[in-house]
């Protein structure tokens, strides 16, 4: 959303939700939770197909929550809050990642 000042200034903001984004994004929530536990408790995938089928329904949960609920979006307005998000994931991938291999090389060598 962008809006020009009398000056000729441009004001790049982030987007705010709607009353009809905010409903979207709860019932594409709904659903990416309605059909793992479907499918878990029907039992109708074999054990490997469930499990990526949950990994693959919470990550686009993650990304759903991201866009219409926190607004991250590639305009301008929003490249800070999408660069220091970009900056938690790596952190997270060198705590958790690093925690890992050190848990690993631990139980090797017992």
């Amino acid at each position: 959303m962008s809006q020009t000042h009398a000056s000729g200034e441009s004001d790049v903001r982030a987007g705010s939700g709607s009353f009809r984004t905010y409903t979207l994004g709860f019932v594409l929530s709904l659903v990416l939770t309605g059909i793992p536990f479907a499918l878990v408790m029907t039992g109708a995938l074999p054990h490997g197909a469930t499990l990526l089928c949950l990994y693959a329904a919470a990550v686009i949960q993650i990304v759903v929550h991201l866009h219409y609920f926190l607004h991250l979006d590639r305009s301008s307005g929003m490249y800070w809050n999408m660069l220091s998000l970009l900056f938690t994931f790596f952190i997270m991938f060198l705590f958790i990642g690093g925690s890992l291999w050190i848990m690993y090389s631990l139980h090797s060598r017992m």
